[in-house]
Protein backbone atom coordinates (compact mmCIF):
# COMPACT_ATOMS: atom_id res chain seq x y z
CA UNK A 1 0.00 0.00 0.00
CA UNK A 2 1.25 3.47 -1.24
CA UNK A 3 1.44 5.92 1.96
CA UNK A 4 -0.04 8.61 -0.46
CA UNK A 5 -3.91 8.50 -0.42
CA UNK A 6 -3.83 6.79 3.32
CA UNK A 7 -3.84 8.35 6.59
CA UNK A 8 -1.89 7.75 9.75
CA UNK A 9 -2.67 4.55 11.37
CA UNK A 10 -3.88 6.18 14.06
CA UNK A 11 -7.05 8.53 14.53
CA UNK A 12 -7.04 10.74 17.08
CA UNK A 13 -9.68 13.31 16.54
CA UNK A 14 -11.71 14.81 18.92
CA UNK A 15 -15.74 14.33 19.90
CA UNK A 16 -17.13 17.55 19.93
CA UNK A 17 -19.56 18.43 16.62
CA UNK A 18 -20.98 21.15 18.90
CA UNK A 19 -17.91 23.22 18.70
CA UNK A 20 -17.33 22.48 14.91
CA UNK A 21 -17.57 26.17 12.51
CA UNK A 22 -21.04 26.46 10.98
CA UNK A 23 -19.88 25.60 7.70
CA UNK A 24 -19.85 22.69 8.53
CA UNK A 25 -23.66 22.58 8.16
CA UNK A 26 -23.49 23.23 4.60
CA UNK A 27 -21.72 20.33 4.27
CA UNK A 28 -24.40 18.42 2.87
CA UNK A 29 -24.72 20.76 -0.05
CA UNK A 30 -21.14 19.74 -1.42
CA UNK A 31 -21.62 18.21 -4.43
CA UNK A 32 -18.66 14.88 -5.38
CA UNK A 33 -15.47 16.16 -7.14
CA UNK A 34 -15.50 15.17 -10.87
CA UNK A 35 -13.61 12.18 -12.70
CA UNK A 36 -10.33 12.51 -11.90
CA UNK A 37 -7.62 13.93 -15.41
CA UNK A 38 -4.49 14.55 -15.96
CA UNK A 39 -3.15 17.88 -15.64
CA UNK A 40 -5.61 20.49 -17.17
CA UNK A 41 -3.56 23.65 -16.41
CA UNK A 42 0.42 23.89 -15.89
CA UNK A 43 -0.16 26.68 -12.86
CA UNK A 44 -2.15 26.44 -9.80
CA UNK A 45 -2.28 29.11 -7.06
CA UNK A 46 -1.73 26.52 -4.38
CA UNK A 47 -0.62 23.04 -5.09
CA UNK A 48 -0.92 20.27 -2.60
CA UNK A 49 0.86 16.70 -3.52
CA UNK A 50 -0.84 14.02 -1.56
CA UNK A 51 -4.75 12.80 -1.31
CA UNK A 52 -4.27 11.48 1.98
CA UNK A 53 -6.20 13.04 5.27
CA UNK A 54 -3.26 16.26 5.12
CA UNK A 55 -3.75 16.76 1.95
CA UNK A 56 -7.28 16.86 1.14
CA UNK A 57 -7.30 18.45 4.76
CA UNK A 58 -5.27 21.45 3.23
CA UNK A 59 -6.99 21.62 -0.19
CA UNK A 60 -10.53 22.34 1.23
CA UNK A 61 -8.95 25.27 3.62
CA UNK A 62 -6.97 26.56 0.34
CA UNK A 63 -10.05 26.23 -1.70
CA UNK A 64 -11.81 28.72 0.82
CA UNK A 65 -8.89 30.95 0.18
CA UNK A 66 -7.72 31.34 -3.07
CA UNK A 67 -10.92 29.57 -4.85
CA UNK A 68 -11.42 25.80 -6.14
CA UNK A 69 -10.18 26.73 -9.42
CA UNK A 70 -6.61 27.69 -8.54
CA UNK A 71 -6.16 24.80 -6.08
CA UNK A 72 -5.06 21.23 -7.37
CA UNK A 73 -3.89 17.58 -5.82
CA UNK A 74 -1.85 15.35 -7.14
CA UNK A 75 -2.84 11.61 -6.08
CA UNK A 76 -2.47 8.71 -8.00
CA UNK A 77 -4.80 6.40 -5.64
CA UNK A 78 -8.25 5.97 -6.48
CA UNK A 79 -9.27 5.09 -2.89
CA UNK A 80 -8.74 6.97 0.01
CA UNK A 81 -8.67 5.12 3.10
CA UNK A 82 -9.56 6.00 6.45
CA UNK A 83 -6.65 3.77 7.86
CA UNK A 84 -7.39 4.47 11.51
CA UNK A 85 -10.59 2.02 11.54
CA UNK A 86 -7.63 -0.59 10.51
CA UNK A 87 -7.07 -1.78 14.32
CA UNK A 88 -10.41 -2.77 14.81
CA UNK A 89 -10.27 -4.40 11.12
CA UNK A 90 -7.81 -6.41 11.86
CA UNK A 91 -9.54 -7.45 15.22
CA UNK A 92 -12.78 -8.48 13.77
CA UNK A 93 -14.67 -5.66 14.82
CA UNK A 94 -14.99 -3.29 11.92
CA UNK A 95 -15.11 -4.38 7.95
CA UNK A 96 -12.29 -2.97 5.79
CA UNK A 97 -14.96 -1.81 3.54
CA UNK A 98 -16.14 0.33 5.82
CA UNK A 99 -12.40 2.10 5.80
CA UNK A 100 -13.08 3.08 2.06
CA UNK A 101 -14.43 5.96 -0.28
CA UNK A 102 -13.54 6.69 -3.43
CA UNK A 103 -10.71 9.54 -3.55
CA UNK A 104 -13.09 11.59 -5.92
CA UNK A 105 -15.93 11.43 -3.36
CA UNK A 106 -13.38 13.57 -0.42
CA UNK A 107 -11.61 15.52 -3.14
CA UNK A 108 -13.05 19.02 -2.30
CA UNK A 109 -15.72 20.14 -4.86
CA UNK A 110 -13.89 21.92 -7.95
CA UNK A 111 -10.39 21.37 -6.93
CA UNK A 112 -8.53 19.88 -9.72
CA UNK A 113 -7.17 16.16 -8.89
CA UNK A 114 -4.72 15.30 -10.88
CA UNK A 115 -4.20 11.35 -10.89
CA UNK A 116 -0.31 10.88 -11.50
CA UNK A 117 2.27 10.75 -9.37
CA UNK A 118 5.03 13.15 -7.98
CA UNK A 119 8.49 12.41 -10.19
CA UNK A 120 10.61 15.29 -8.78
CA UNK A 121 10.21 18.35 -7.01
CA UNK A 122 11.95 22.02 -8.10
CA UNK A 123 11.45 24.14 -5.60
CA UNK A 124 14.06 26.91 -6.86
CA UNK A 125 12.22 26.82 -9.95
CA UNK A 126 8.40 26.68 -7.98
CA UNK A 127 7.37 23.05 -9.92
CA UNK A 128 7.34 19.82 -9.39
CA UNK A 129 7.42 16.82 -12.27
CA UNK A 130 4.48 14.21 -12.63
CA UNK A 131 4.34 10.81 -14.83
CA UNK A 132 5.06 11.26 -18.62
CA UNK A 133 7.42 14.10 -17.85
CA UNK A 134 4.48 16.59 -16.76
CA UNK A 135 5.63 19.56 -15.64
CA UNK A 136 3.56 21.89 -12.82
CA UNK A 137 4.27 25.17 -11.92
CA UNK A 138 2.68 26.80 -8.08
CA UNK A 139 2.79 30.00 -6.46
CA UNK A 140 2.62 27.65 -3.10
CA UNK A 141 3.18 24.02 -2.42
CA UNK A 142 1.77 22.06 0.57
CA UNK A 143 3.52 18.81 1.13
CA UNK A 144 1.46 15.89 2.08
CA UNK A 145 2.64 12.81 0.69
CA UNK A 146 2.55 10.45 3.86
CA UNK A 147 4.98 7.72 5.14
CA UNK A 148 5.99 4.84 2.81
CA UNK A 149 5.76 1.60 3.78
CA UNK A 150 9.21 -1.06 3.45
CA UNK A 151 7.96 -4.69 4.22
CA UNK A 152 10.50 -5.70 1.44
CA UNK A 153 13.06 -4.53 4.01
CA UNK A 154 12.52 -7.76 6.11
CA UNK A 155 13.73 -11.06 4.50
CA UNK A 156 10.92 -12.90 3.56
CA UNK A 157 8.63 -10.35 2.55
CA UNK A 158 6.30 -9.20 1.26
CA UNK A 159 5.72 -12.89 -0.68
CA UNK A 160 5.40 -13.87 3.31
CA UNK A 161 1.84 -12.49 3.62
CA UNK A 162 0.55 -15.73 1.24
CA UNK A 163 1.41 -18.21 3.54
CA UNK A 164 -1.51 -18.40 6.67
CA UNK A 165 -0.68 -17.36 10.12
CA UNK A 166 0.39 -14.07 9.20
CA UNK A 167 -0.91 -10.75 8.72
CA UNK A 168 -0.59 -6.34 9.04
CA UNK A 169 -2.87 -4.01 9.82
CA UNK A 170 -0.51 -1.37 8.01
CA UNK A 171 -1.85 -2.32 4.73
CA UNK A 172 -5.32 -3.07 3.20
CA UNK A 173 -4.33 -5.74 1.33
CA UNK A 174 -2.94 -7.55 4.67
CA UNK A 175 -5.65 -6.22 7.35
CA UNK A 176 -7.81 -9.01 7.45
CA UNK A 177 -5.25 -11.71 7.35
CA UNK A 178 -4.39 -10.61 10.86
CA UNK A 179 -7.97 -11.46 11.73
CA UNK A 180 -7.99 -14.59 9.84
CA UNK A 181 -4.75 -15.56 11.77
CA UNK A 182 -6.66 -14.77 14.84
CA UNK A 183 -9.41 -16.62 14.17
CA UNK A 184 -7.28 -19.90 13.32
CA UNK A 185 -5.29 -19.43 16.09
CA UNK A 186 -4.95 -22.87 18.35
CA UNK A 187 -1.84 -22.97 20.23
CA UNK A 188 1.76 -21.45 20.42
CA UNK A 189 3.17 -17.91 20.66
CA UNK A 190 1.45 -15.16 19.08
CA UNK A 191 4.02 -12.58 18.31
CA UNK A 192 3.36 -8.86 17.79
CA UNK A 193 6.53 -6.37 16.33
CA UNK A 194 7.50 -2.98 16.75
CA UNK A 195 10.34 -1.88 13.53
CA UNK A 196 13.83 -0.19 14.44
CA UNK A 197 12.36 2.72 12.50
CA UNK A 198 9.97 5.51 12.39
CA UNK A 199 6.24 4.59 12.33
CA UNK A 200 2.97 5.90 12.07
CA UNK A 201 1.33 5.62 15.55
CA UNK A 202 3.92 4.41 17.62
CA UNK A 203 0.26 2.77 19.63
CA UNK A 204 -1.39 0.77 16.91
CA UNK A 205 1.37 -2.02 16.78
CA UNK A 206 0.25 -2.84 20.16
CA UNK A 207 -3.46 -2.24 20.13
CA UNK A 208 -3.70 -4.77 17.88
CA UNK A 209 -2.16 -7.01 20.69
CA UNK A 210 -4.49 -6.18 23.03
CA UNK A 211 -7.49 -6.84 20.99
CA UNK A 212 -5.98 -10.30 20.31
CA UNK A 213 -5.53 -11.01 23.74
CA UNK A 214 -8.97 -10.34 24.78
CA UNK A 215 -10.22 -12.21 21.76
CA UNK A 216 -8.26 -15.39 22.39
CA UNK A 217 -9.24 -14.99 26.07
CA UNK A 218 -13.56 -14.71 25.14
CA UNK A 219 -12.96 -17.73 22.71
CA UNK A 220 -11.45 -19.62 25.75
CA UNK A 221 -8.14 -19.90 23.42
CA UNK A 222 -5.83 -17.66 26.28
CA UNK A 223 -4.43 -20.31 28.18
CA UNK A 224 -2.80 -22.05 25.18
CA UNK A 225 -1.60 -18.78 23.83
CA UNK A 226 2.13 -17.26 24.71
CA UNK A 227 1.67 -13.73 23.76
CA UNK A 228 4.58 -11.54 23.59
CA UNK A 229 5.88 -7.89 22.12
CA UNK A 230 9.24 -7.91 20.36
CA UNK A 231 9.81 -4.24 20.18
CA UNK A 232 12.88 -3.02 18.82
CA UNK A 233 12.43 -0.06 21.39
CA UNK A 234 13.80 0.12 25.35
CA UNK A 235 10.44 1.44 26.24
CA UNK A 236 6.91 0.71 25.74
CA UNK A 237 5.64 4.16 25.11
CA UNK A 238 7.43 7.28 25.01
CA UNK A 239 5.14 8.83 27.51
CA UNK A 240 5.64 7.75 30.86
CA UNK A 241 2.19 8.25 32.67
CA UNK A 242 0.31 6.12 29.46
CA UNK A 243 3.43 4.00 29.54
CA UNK A 244 2.99 3.20 33.41
CA UNK A 245 -1.01 2.19 32.73
CA UNK A 246 -0.01 -0.13 29.97
CA UNK A 247 2.77 -1.99 32.06
CA UNK A 248 0.04 -2.74 33.84
CA UNK A 249 -2.23 -4.05 31.94
CA UNK A 250 0.94 -6.40 29.83
CA UNK A 251 1.06 -7.53 33.78
CA UNK A 252 -1.97 -8.24 34.96
CA UNK A 253 -2.87 -10.31 31.20
CA UNK A 254 0.12 -12.02 31.37
CA UNK A 255 2.05 -10.38 27.75
CA UNK A 256 5.57 -10.98 27.50
CA UNK A 257 7.61 -7.98 26.54
CA UNK A 258 10.86 -8.62 24.25
CA UNK A 259 12.70 -5.22 24.31
CA UNK A 260 15.00 -4.11 21.56
CA UNK A 261 14.21 -6.82 19.35
CA UNK A 262 13.65 -6.12 15.40
CA UNK A 263 12.28 -8.47 12.99
CA UNK A 264 14.26 -9.04 10.02
CA UNK A 265 13.47 -12.42 8.63
CA UNK A 266 9.65 -14.27 7.93
CA UNK A 267 10.45 -17.98 7.50
CA UNK A 268 6.58 -18.05 6.32
CA UNK A 269 6.52 -21.92 5.38
CA UNK A 270 8.41 -22.84 8.67
CA UNK A 271 6.40 -20.25 10.74
CA UNK A 272 9.39 -18.36 12.19
CA UNK A 273 10.37 -15.17 12.78
CA UNK A 274 13.85 -14.10 13.45
CA UNK A 275 15.13 -10.78 15.51
CA UNK A 276 17.97 -9.60 15.98
CA UNK A 277 19.00 -8.24 19.54
CA UNK A 278 19.72 -4.81 19.21
CA UNK A 279 21.90 -4.61 22.27
CA UNK A 280 24.06 -7.13 20.52
CA UNK A 281 24.43 -6.18 17.22
CA UNK A 282 24.62 -9.49 14.64
CA UNK A 283 23.01 -11.56 17.42
CA UNK A 284 19.34 -13.00 15.88
CA UNK A 285 16.80 -15.15 17.89
CA UNK A 286 14.29 -17.14 16.14
CA UNK A 287 10.62 -17.57 17.60
CA UNK A 288 8.40 -19.78 16.34
CA UNK A 289 4.51 -18.16 15.97
CA UNK A 290 0.85 -19.67 15.64
CA UNK A 291 0.19 -15.97 14.73
CA UNK A 292 2.35 -12.87 13.84
CA UNK A 293 1.27 -9.31 13.47
CA UNK A 294 3.98 -7.54 11.48
CA UNK A 295 4.75 -3.90 11.78
CA UNK A 296 6.75 -3.01 8.71
CA UNK A 297 9.88 -0.64 8.75
CA UNK A 298 8.52 2.61 7.58
CA UNK A 299 10.10 5.69 5.86
CA UNK A 300 9.95 8.91 3.62
CA UNK A 301 9.03 8.56 0.35
CA UNK A 302 11.37 7.81 -2.51
CA UNK A 303 10.60 10.91 -4.05
CA UNK A 304 11.74 12.87 -1.10
CA UNK A 305 14.76 11.20 -0.31
CA UNK A 306 17.50 13.68 -1.92
CA UNK A 307 15.03 16.18 -2.14
CA UNK A 308 16.02 19.83 -1.97
CA UNK A 309 13.02 20.18 0.01
CA UNK A 310 14.06 17.06 2.50
CA UNK A 311 16.40 16.96 5.40
CA UNK A 312 19.30 14.43 5.35
CA UNK A 313 17.02 11.51 5.89
CA UNK A 314 14.46 12.57 3.60
CA UNK A 315 11.45 14.00 5.99
CA UNK A 316 9.97 17.58 4.45
CA UNK A 317 12.55 20.16 5.98
CA UNK A 318 9.67 22.43 8.09
CA UNK A 319 9.73 24.91 11.16
CA UNK A 320 8.15 22.89 13.43
CA UNK A 321 5.96 25.77 15.01
CA UNK A 322 4.97 27.14 11.75
CA UNK A 323 5.05 24.04 9.25
CA UNK A 324 6.93 26.59 6.90
CA UNK A 325 9.65 25.11 4.91
CA UNK A 326 13.30 26.59 6.60
CA UNK A 327 14.68 27.34 3.29
CA UNK A 328 11.60 27.44 0.44
CA UNK A 329 9.01 30.41 1.85
CA UNK A 330 6.41 29.42 -0.26
CA UNK A 331 6.58 25.58 0.87
CA UNK A 332 4.56 23.97 3.56
CA UNK A 333 4.58 20.15 4.87
CA UNK A 334 1.96 18.63 7.04
CA UNK A 335 1.86 15.16 8.23
CA UNK A 336 3.79 12.07 8.19
CA UNK A 337 6.40 12.71 5.49
CA UNK A 338 7.71 15.62 7.48
CA UNK A 339 10.49 15.90 10.13
CA UNK A 340 8.01 17.47 12.87
CA UNK A 341 9.37 15.78 16.45
CA UNK A 342 6.09 14.23 16.92
CA UNK A 343 4.42 10.76 16.73
CA UNK A 344 2.68 10.22 13.35
CA UNK A 345 -0.79 10.39 13.89
CA UNK A 346 -4.28 11.64 12.39
CA UNK A 347 -4.99 13.96 15.26
CA UNK A 348 -1.60 15.45 14.98
CA UNK A 349 -2.62 16.31 10.75
CA UNK A 350 -5.72 18.10 12.19
CA UNK A 351 -3.91 20.29 14.78
CA UNK A 352 -1.38 20.68 12.22
CA UNK A 353 -3.91 22.00 9.70
CA UNK A 354 -5.10 24.23 11.93
CA UNK A 355 -1.76 25.81 12.23
CA UNK A 356 -0.73 25.62 8.54
CA UNK A 357 -3.84 27.53 7.49
CA UNK A 358 -3.02 30.55 9.64
CA UNK A 359 0.42 30.37 8.78
CA UNK A 360 0.07 30.15 4.59
CA UNK A 361 -2.55 33.36 5.26
CA UNK A 362 -0.12 35.19 6.72
CA UNK A 363 2.68 34.06 4.34
CA UNK A 364 -0.16 35.56 1.39
CA UNK A 365 0.15 38.67 2.83
CA UNK A 366 3.63 38.88 3.09
CA UNK A 367 3.07 38.77 6.87
CA UNK A 368 5.49 36.28 9.54
CA UNK A 369 3.85 33.17 10.62
CA UNK A 370 2.41 33.82 14.51
CA UNK A 371 0.79 30.46 15.55
CA UNK A 372 2.32 28.12 16.43
CA UNK A 373 2.02 24.23 16.52
CA UNK A 374 2.96 23.07 20.03
CA UNK A 375 3.72 19.21 18.70
CA UNK A 376 -0.06 17.98 20.12
CA UNK A 377 -0.76 14.54 19.03
CA UNK A 378 -3.13 12.32 20.28
CA UNK A 379 -3.73 7.86 20.25
CA UNK A 380 -6.72 5.87 21.35
CA UNK A 381 -4.99 3.03 22.86
CA UNK A 382 -7.35 -0.03 22.30
CA UNK A 383 -6.96 -2.18 25.11
CA UNK A 384 -10.07 -4.33 24.69
CA UNK A 385 -13.01 -4.82 22.39
CA UNK A 386 -14.37 -1.35 24.70
CA UNK A 387 -11.89 -0.06 26.06
CA UNK A 388 -9.57 2.53 25.59
CA UNK A 389 -6.82 4.92 26.89
CA UNK A 390 -7.03 7.90 25.29
CA UNK A 391 -3.32 9.20 24.88
CA UNK A 392 -2.62 12.94 24.31
CA UNK A 393 0.50 14.44 24.45
CA UNK A 394 3.23 17.17 22.97
CA UNK A 395 6.44 17.78 21.77
CA UNK A 396 7.85 17.12 24.87
CA UNK A 397 6.28 13.97 25.85
CA UNK A 398 4.20 15.69 27.91
CA UNK A 399 0.40 15.11 28.60
CA UNK A 400 -1.90 17.17 27.02
CA UNK A 401 -5.01 15.83 27.64
CA UNK A 402 -8.25 17.74 26.72
CA UNK A 403 -10.98 16.08 29.30
CA UNK A 404 -10.63 16.59 33.19
CA UNK A 405 -10.82 13.01 33.53
CA UNK A 406 -7.73 10.67 34.40
CA UNK A 407 -7.24 9.80 30.66
CA UNK A 408 -4.93 6.93 31.68
CA UNK A 409 -7.20 4.73 32.66
CA UNK A 410 -9.03 2.39 30.48
CA UNK A 411 -12.95 3.85 29.34
CA UNK A 412 -15.60 2.96 27.22
CA UNK A 413 -16.73 6.10 26.76
CA UNK A 414 -13.39 6.36 24.46
CA UNK A 415 -13.71 3.09 22.72
CA UNK A 416 -17.07 4.60 21.36
CA UNK A 417 -15.78 7.78 20.62
CA UNK A 418 -12.69 5.85 18.68
CA UNK A 419 -14.78 3.33 17.13
CA UNK A 420 -17.81 5.56 16.37
CA UNK A 421 -17.75 9.52 16.33
CA UNK A 422 -13.85 9.56 15.16
CA UNK A 423 -15.03 8.14 11.95
CA UNK A 424 -17.60 10.09 11.74
CA UNK A 425 -16.07 13.66 12.31
CA UNK A 426 -12.94 12.41 10.15
CA UNK A 427 -15.00 12.03 6.83
CA UNK A 428 -17.41 14.78 7.58
CA UNK A 429 -15.19 17.55 9.79
CA UNK A 430 -11.90 17.46 8.91
CA UNK A 431 -11.45 16.61 5.46
CA UNK A 432 -13.81 19.30 5.21
CA UNK A 433 -11.09 21.64 6.72
CA UNK A 434 -13.53 22.37 9.40
CA UNK A 435 -11.52 20.82 11.46
CA UNK A 436 -8.31 22.28 13.31
CA UNK A 437 -7.48 19.82 16.21
CA UNK A 438 -8.67 19.89 20.18
CA UNK A 439 -7.60 23.31 21.79
CA UNK A 440 -11.09 24.64 21.55
CA UNK A 441 -12.40 21.76 23.23
CA UNK A 442 -9.71 22.08 25.54
CA UNK A 443 -9.99 25.83 26.45
CA UNK A 444 -13.59 25.55 27.05
CA UNK A 445 -13.61 22.04 29.02
CA UNK A 446 -11.06 24.02 31.47
CA UNK A 447 -12.88 27.05 31.52
CA UNK A 448 -15.69 25.79 32.80
CA UNK A 449 -13.83 23.84 35.88
CA UNK A 450 -13.36 27.47 36.84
Amino acid sequence: MSAVGVVSSCSCLRPGVWLLKPGMQKMSSLGLHTAARCAAKDYYEVLVLGGGAGGITMSARMKRKVGAGNVAVVEPSKTHYYQPLWTLVGGGAKQLATSARPTGSVMPKGVEWIQSRVTALDPDKNCVWLENDTKISYKYLIIALGISLHYEKIKGLPEGFQQPKIGSNYSAHTVEKTWKALQDFKEGNAIFTFPNTPVKCAGAPQKIMYLSEAYLRKTGKRSKANIMFNTSLGVIFGVKKYADALLEIIKERNIAVNYKRNLVEVRADKREAVFENLDKPGVTEVYQYEMLHVTPPMGPPDVLINSPVSDEIGWVDVDKETLQHKKYPNVFGIGDCTNLPTSRTAAAVAAQSGVLDRTISLVMKNQLPTKKYDGYTSCPLVTGYNKVILAEFDYAAQPLETFPIDQSKERVTMYHMKADMMPFLYWNALLKGYWGGPAPIRKLMHLGLK
